[in-house]
């Protein structure tokens, strides 16, 4: 039987505390034993969990002997753990165990140095403070989760339910995973590099950047026949000048933030319309429905058909469809 420790660190998320306690304690092999022992620990009795406290049942000693170690988010995620739960985490890594985190707890792993060179992944909402605290971890702030072996990092909520899943059927196989999926009633077939379902977000420029009116303009054409040249026309600007003040200001070419916007807007059109993919390709400014599909797994790591699927359900009602605009 394998041991789960899961860590609770002060001000932990209860949705991501509870996750891991759920799948893992409630588990069992064809054979009807417990598939795990599960334990949460901390380093102190007494952890504060938003609108209530938890009394846990162990201490960071619990670290030594698990097998698989879980750290939940927190609420402040900047705030890093303490050096004797930082040093505990190393000394579990360090002999072989699996560590695991769920939402804003990839930040107290990457606070370990643990994550560095890798890639990780943490909930969307946090990967620009992510980035500015961790410069050496490649986050992809775009999937469900990512698995590097003995290092797993997961985003938000049902993510966290995904990473799960995820590893007892690694730990046990599909048979024992899916009925696992069937006691929590939700779907095994979402792989970690499935897109998170985020707004429709782009890269921008800084408030007041002499791009910001470019960007504007992009937007509400995105779905137009663009080139470079016609861009850097409307910028004013030379193409190598355009390129040069768009990846100073946002961080890549103009481009590949019009690929993005477009993908972005179909997302939309995907989740709230019934329309065929083929027509939405057209819609949104791609020039043929296989680049589109190609720009659409690139960018949100899955098929448009996939996306469809698992956003709304494939016999999900379409809302009245939105302007493209």
């Amino acid at each position: 039987m394998r041991t789960v420790a899961v860590l609770a660190l002060d001000d932990v998320i209860p949705f991501d505390l509870s996750t891991p306690l759920e799948v893992f304690s409630r588990t069992a092999l064809p054979d009807g034993s417990p598939a795990y022992r599960v334990v949460v620990c901390g380093e102190r009795a007494e952890v504060g969990a938003g609108l209530f406290s938890v009394r846990l049942t162990a201490g960071l000693e619990a670290l030594a002997e698990a097998d698989t170690i879980i750290v939940p988010g927190t609420a402040q995620p900047h705030v890093p753990p303490s050096d004797r739960v930082l040093d505990a985490l190393r000394e579990a890594a360090g002999r072989g165990a699996v560590l695991a985190s769920i939402c804003s707890g990839a930040f107290a792993l990457a606070a370990t140095g643990l994550l560095d060179g890798r890639r990780a992944t943490t909930h969307w909402i946090a990967a620009d403070r992510f980035r500015a605290l961790f410069p050496a971890v490649e986050l992809d702030p775009d999937v469900l989760y990512v698995d590097n072996g003995a290092l797993l990092t997961s985003a938000g909520a049902a993510a966290g339910l995904d990473l799960c899943l995820h590893l007892v059927r690694r730990d046990h196989g599909s048979e024992t995973a899916a009925h696992a999926a069937r006691l929590s009633v939700v779907p095994l077939e979402r792989e970690g590099g499935q897109a998170q379902f985020i707004p429709s977000t782009h890269p921008v420029a800084p408030e007041g950047s002499e791009l910001e009116p470019l960007l504007a303009w992009l937007d509400e054409n995105c779905a137009r026949e663009l080139t470079v040249d016609d861009i850097a026309a409307r910028a004013a600007m030379s193409t190598r000048t355009l390129n040069r003040r768009f990846r100073a200001q946002t961080g890549t070419t103009p481009l590949r933030w019009l690929h993005v916007r477009r993908v972005r807007l179909a997302q939309r059109l995907l989740e709230a319309t019934g329309r065929p993919v083929d027509l939405i390709a057209g819609q949104v400014g791609f020039g043929s429905p296989t680049a589109f599909r190609d720009r659409f797994k690139r960018v949100v790591g899955t098929s448009p058909q996939a996306y469809r699927a698992a956003f709304r359900g494939e016999r999900g009602r379409s809302s009245p469809e939105p302007p493209l605009g």
